[in-house]
């Protein structure tokens, strides 16, 4: 029998944890504290299902054809609307609507990245994003935007693009501040480099007021429409539901014209149905309901989270309580945890968490975790936080 031709070097790059990770679901009576998953109670099945019934029935033409492959322009509109403030003028040739964020990241992968290309990234990053870019083989530039001594403009110098998630980052759940917002705009300004917004927890602030969004900094002249170097992208995946696939990229019209050129030969269009429902759980105000319900869930349930590791792991992790987002980040105080091993030890123990090396570009991190606090009850919490103290002094003690 002839050999069949290899597949893709770039498979041989990916991940085992991933794999682990995806395999533990099949556990039974496992705590997952290692997916990014929102609360399934946040839903509004009866509104959502009204919602979806009329999409159908009084706008058939747009839900059940191809839609325009930049969107529907209602919601592109909506969007346009929606995110202009101050001096930020949108229109809908500022936006994209895609497949969910995980689309938008590929998109920018495919306009942007060749094979070795420089991405300057904040460090720890979005394994999405990792994992969407590493066919292209990209070499990253670590950025660790709280550090005193970062410097934007030498790290986004040559780069392609500037990778950012300020509002809750995913793994670590860090906020980052206002000055080092503006400090990386101007940064982006002078070096003509793009910098990317990648916001799928700016609504989830449970302590303090929102920060001012980079896309926002970044206009330039009051009234004139967005022409600046920030691409940011959004979602519906945790403020409505992640079944919908709805994402966004707001960017300047050059921009938007390319990355649609790339949506085009990907799959054509996003789901009109969605992008329909979409429209209207904005356009009636449900999403803007929902939203002080969902704060309210996930604050008990991160207050009940970091109560738990206060009581269960202050002898062997440090963390830092969030004021947002979905994310607590653990260190291990003793280099001799492998966070790796912890994964594989943990599921032992029915508990699952994210360890730090699929978060480092160079896969060498093993000293920390990310452990999810919105999916779980607070009693579910509770108990995986016992049983991850339980696997990490068994971790401890093997090593």
């Amino acid at each position: 029998m002839p050999q069949r031709p290899a597949f893709a070097k770039w498979l041989d790059d990916t991940n085992d944890v991933t794999a682990t990770f995806l395999a533990a679901g099949r556990i039974p009576g496992l705590v997952n504290l290692g997916g990014g998953l929102p609360g399934t109670e946040i839903w509004p099945v009866e509104d959502m299902t009204k919602l979806a019934t009329s999409a159908v029935a009084d706008h058939a033409d747009e839900t059940l054809a191809y839609a325009p492959v930049a969107g529907l322009p209602k919601l592109r509109d909506l969007i346009a609307a929606r995110y202009s403030e101050g001096d930020l003028t949108l229109t809908r040739d500022n936006v994209l609507i895609t497949a969910g964020g995980a689309q938008a990241l590929n998109l920018i992968g495919t306009v942007l990245l060749e094979e070795g290309s420089t991405v300057a990234s904040q460090t720890p990053a979005y394994l999405g994003a990792l994992d969407n870019w590493r066919p292209r083989q990209p070499v990253y530039r670590p950025m660790r935007l709280e550090a005193n001594d970062l410097d934007p403009v030498a790290a986004m110098t040559g780069a392609q693009f500037a990778y950012t998630v300020p509002n809750f980052s995913n793994p670590t759940g860090k906020l980052v501040n206002a000055a080092t917002r503006r400090r990386l705009v101007d940064a982006a300004h002078h070096t003509g480099t793009w910098l990317i917004e990648d916001d799928p927890y700016g609504t989830l602030y449970y302590d303090d007021a929102p920060m001012p969004r980079m896309l926002t900094l970044s206009a330039e002249e009051a009234g004139a429409p967005y022409d600046g170097p920030v691409i940011y992208l959004g979602t519906v995946s945790k403020e409505l539901a992640p079944g919908l696939r709805i994402g966004w990229i707001i960017a300047a019209p050059e921009m938007i014209e390319v990355l649609k050129a790339a949506k085009q030969s990907a799959d054509m269009c996003t789901s009109g149905l969605c992008q329909q429902i979409t429209h209207d759980a904005f356009a009636t105000g449900l999403a803007d309901d929902m939203l002080p319900n969902i704060l309210d869930l996930y604050r008990a349930r991160r207050d009940a989270l970091c109560a738990a590791m206060d009581e269960h792991l202050p002898d062997l992790f440090t963390w830092e309580r969030p004021t947002g987002g979905m994310f607590v980040w653990a260190t291990a105080k003793d280099p001799a945890l492998d966070t790796n091993r912890l994964m594989e030890v943990g599921l032992e123990h029915g508990v699952c968490i994210s360890p730090s090396s699929v978060f480092d570009p160079e896969g060498r991190d093993h000293s920390s975790i990310r452990i999810n606090f919105t999916y779980n009850t607070e009693d579910k919490l509770v108990t995986g936080i016992e049983r991850l103290a339980t696997a990490t002094r068994a971790a401890l003690a093997e090593a």
